[in-house]
């Protein structure tokens, strides 16, 4: 059985930086597509950025574009470098994996989860 475990998270001002990881483990996640999703209290899950296992394709939402960067080391490994936050940038960010491979990650379309790091941004 697959896991994600998420790593990276912790509390920075607003125009702070702060890089997270997600090491896969227990699944080969080959031709996986991976990314992270976040969750702020209150409201629903979102999509943040996808990555595909090539690494050749990535996307974003809007509210992040330009600030967050999505890499990938290898099947297993993926960062989230997270630059310019703002305090509406504060949740529980979850790494994700979908077997399907596209470019989008959709919260039903996810085969794994991982169990989250929390991100606070101060003002």
């Amino acid at each position: 059985q697959g896991q994600l475990v998420e790593s990276g998270g912790g509390l920075v001002q607003a125009g702070g930086s702060l890089r997270l990881s997600c090491q896969a483990s227990g699944h080969t996640f080959s031709g996986y597509t991976m990314g992270w999703f976040r969750q702020a209290p209150g409201k629903e899950r979102e999509f943040v950025a996808a990555i595909t296992w090539s690494g050749s394709t990535t996307s974003y939402a809007a509210s992040v574009k330009g600030r967050f960067t999505i890499s990938r080391d290898s099947a297993k490994t993926v960062h989230l470098q997270m630059n310019s936050l703002k305090p509406e940038d504060t949740a529980i960010y979850y790494c994700a994996a979908d077997a399907r491979g596209g470019s989008i990650l959709t919260t039903s379309g996810i085969d794994y989860w991982g169990k989250g790091t929390l991100v606070t941004v101060s003002s």
